[in-house]
């Protein structure tokens, strides 16, 4: 491990991703001590990270499908709504997850030096197991009503990536902002209720109103949703404001490492 100096009088910004690189060891160990504590001692197992979104399902399926009747095509509305549920699951648990992660490790924090950015990243692993648990019910549907990907299937990793980045990208801001801000830790889970109602997931962007779709796309994930449904279960193609919601997402990707860089100077001290 290389010899690292701290200078409190250095100025400027360095994202220092090398560094990153160098405690790889921390950010899997902190990770699958997460996913140990996690599920310790349960009978289902991994399970349990599916079960939330299949509930979520049953709601949509009975309330959208069958009462409002939205109109999804060709596509049976409860493959149409876990296709959006399964991006949807990651995005959510990293933003949950991540929020109150650097305080929730004050204790490392306080007394060594690592880079403060491993802890949410962990949180970013350990969401990959809500996701392929969600994403395996989705090939089991898929499976069942008989719909197979077309040739757009080979877009899915580019909007796979996407959700992931996003999710990391909400995640690495919230747990800079927390730690000035505890507020934070409140209305975490407000943005994550509302949030599913305001991306697309139990509905098509088409319903949308004209006038609304620019502001609406302003959501990064509304994009990231319509994208992973069009590759993977052959939906409407997504509105070129999908662009809108990529850029908006990797600005504040970038951003959000600046700023979090810029706060984990003083995290110890605040924490």
């Amino acid at each position: 491990m290389p010899k690292i100096i701290i200078d409190a009088s250095t100025k400027g910004l360095n994202l220092n991703l090398k560094e990153l690189y160098a405690y790889k060891d921390l950010l899997f160990t902190l990770a699958y001590r997460d996913l140990r504590v996690r599920y310790a001692q349960t009978v289902l197992g991994f399970l349990w990270a599916g079960l939330q979104p299949l509930a979520t399902l049953v709601i949509f399926t009975l309330v959208f499908g069958r009462v409002a009747k939205v109109d999804t095509g060709s596509i049976p509305y409860p493959l149409f709504a876990l296709a959006g549920m399964s991006a949807w699951t990651y995005f959510a648990f990293v933003m949950n997850q991540a929020g109150t992660s650097v305080i929730g490790a004050r204790g490392m924090i306080t007394k060594i030096y690592f880079p403060r950015l491993i802890i949410p990243l962990s949180k970013s692993i350990v969401g990959l197991v809500d996701f392929f648990v969600t994403f395996s019910f989705l090939l089991i549907l898929m499976t069942y009503y008989g719909i197979w990907p077309t040739v757009n299937v080979v877009f899915f990793p580019f909007f796979l990536f996407l959700s992931l980045l996003s999710g990391l990208t909400v995640g690495i801001w919230l747990s800079a902002l927390t730690v000035r801000f505890r507020d934070f830790q409140h209305i975490v889970s407000y943005i994550s209720q509302l949030g599913i109602y305001l991306t697309p997931i139990a509905y098509p962007a088409s319903l949308v109103p004209d006038h609304l779709r620019v502001l609406f796309f302003l959501n990064p994930m509304a994009g990231v949703i319509e994208g992973f449904r069009w590759s993977l279960i052959g939906t409407e193609a997504p509105d070129p404001l999908m662009f809108l919601s990529a850029g908006l997402m990797v600005v504040l990707f970038i951003t959000g490492l600046y700023y979090f860089r810029k706060t984990e100077k003083t995290m110890a001290d605040i924490v």
